[in-house]
């Protein structure tokens, strides 16, 4: 049989090296980002691309199903876990499928055990590899750097969430938005929940407060991809630029909870300079606790997720340790938490901010107020 001229053009086309990432990003549940992805995925079809959904979640919202109902849908897989049975993405048949383009809704997913992959934006990682582009949706509160601030705006732990270095991987990022007065709007015609639900949401989560900051966290979101791919075009295009020294930015931390507060406002300052983060911790023999070793863990995994450099010595002095690595490592900026207020712990707090100011080259420093759990 012979080829059509499309099979012609693909196999003398390049192959690409791995799918491209297109992002729906949000800042609440109910601002469009499937029913846009969807719109998207059928405008692809009905320009001749092999669409497939991999995962979509209707929520039970008609104008959802209906664009669903015009793109096929590869089949879940059923998974039992603890006698329940639940039904996930199979990826393993999208793989076996090969599409051009797959569509999969909420990337923060946190699979049923027993999948092949803990997190959907696993599953995602090995689709790009296979060269499938992807479509996917996620809220800015579930990104891992922006969780203790979320949690600060809303009261609410985000328990899903995704790592920044996938939020690197993104190809594109499409803000979908409505204002906070009519997602209010929609919220109240039980477009998004049933409407005893709807009630009790607008008093909480949905708050005009919550809203706003919330949408604000995901402008600021978009803006910085939007400068990523501004620089790697005028690299590209315009044979790079001279960017000066990159800022280098150290926080150093204990087994504290409090810890991750100070990590991820280090990393936002990072990336918003472009600057490199390194998170840095000093074994002055305090943290030989189970508790506090545990905890010690949690906040280095929470600083390597944010793309950080953790160093990890030890020595008598965590002034002069600190002070040590940020000549060594070339530092530019240094932050400290501040949550000892009064009394002993005050005198001692100031005392390592002197010792390290007289060790250390000079430096910009940063005093930040920790949130104390």
């Amino acid at each position: 049989m012979p080829k059509t001229p499309e099979q012609w053009l693909e196999e003398a086309s390049p192959q690409k090296k791995e799918g491209i990432f297109k992002l729906f990003l949000g800042y609440a549940p109910g601002v469009g980002k499937t029913y846009n992805m969807l719109a998207e995925g059928i405008r692809r079809k009905n320009r001749g691309e092999d669409v497939v959904i991999g995962l979509v979640e209707t929520h039970g919202r008609k104008a959802v199903a209906e664009l669903v109902s015009k793109l096929e849908t590869v089949p879940r897989r059923n998974v039992e876990y603890k006698g329940a049975s639940f039904d996930e993405m199979d990826l393993d048949a999208i793989l076996a499928r090969k599409p051009h383009v797959v569509l999969v809704d909420e990337l923060a997913h946190t699979n049923v055990e027993g999948s092949k992959h803990a997190k959907r934006y696993e599953d995602v990682m090995e689709l790009l590899n296979a060269r499938i582009d992807v479509l996917s949706t996620m809220n800015v509160q579930h990104i891992e750097s922006l969780v203790p601030i979320i949690r600060s705006i809303t009261g609410i732990q985000v328990r899903e969430t995704v790592p920044d270095w996938v939020m690197q991987r993104v190809t594109e990022i499409v803000l979908t938005d409505l204002t906070p007065e009519a997602l209010q709007t929609r919220m109240r015609r039980g477009d998004i929940y049933p409407l005893e639900r709807a009630e009790r949401a607008l008093g909480h989560f949905f708050r005009p407060g919550n809203l706003l900051a919330l949408r604000e966290l995901a402008l600021q979101q978009v803006a910085r991809a939007v400068d990523r791919s501004l620089e790697l075009y005028l690299e590209k295009e315009e044979g790079g630029k001279n960017l000066g020294v990159r800022e280098r930015i150290a926080v150093g931390v204990s087994s504290s909870p409090a810890a991750q507060y100070l990590i991820a406002r280090a990393g936002r300052m990072a990336q918003r300079i472009d600057g490199e983060l390194f998170v840095i911790y000093v074994d002055i023999g305090v943290d030989d606790d189970p508790e506090n070793q545990r905890s010690l863990a949690q906040n280095l995994q929470f600083a390597r997720n944010l793309g950080a450099q953790v160093i990890c010595t030890k020595g008598k002095s965590v002034a002069e340790e600190v002070a040590k690595i940020v000549r060594e490592k070339h530092i530019t900026q240094v932050v400290f938490g501040r949550s000892a207020q009064s009394g002993w712990r005050r005198y001692l707090y100031l005392s390592v901010i002197h010792k390290f100011l007289r060790d250390a080259p000079p430096v910009d420093v940063h005093i930040v107020t920790q949130e104390v759990k």
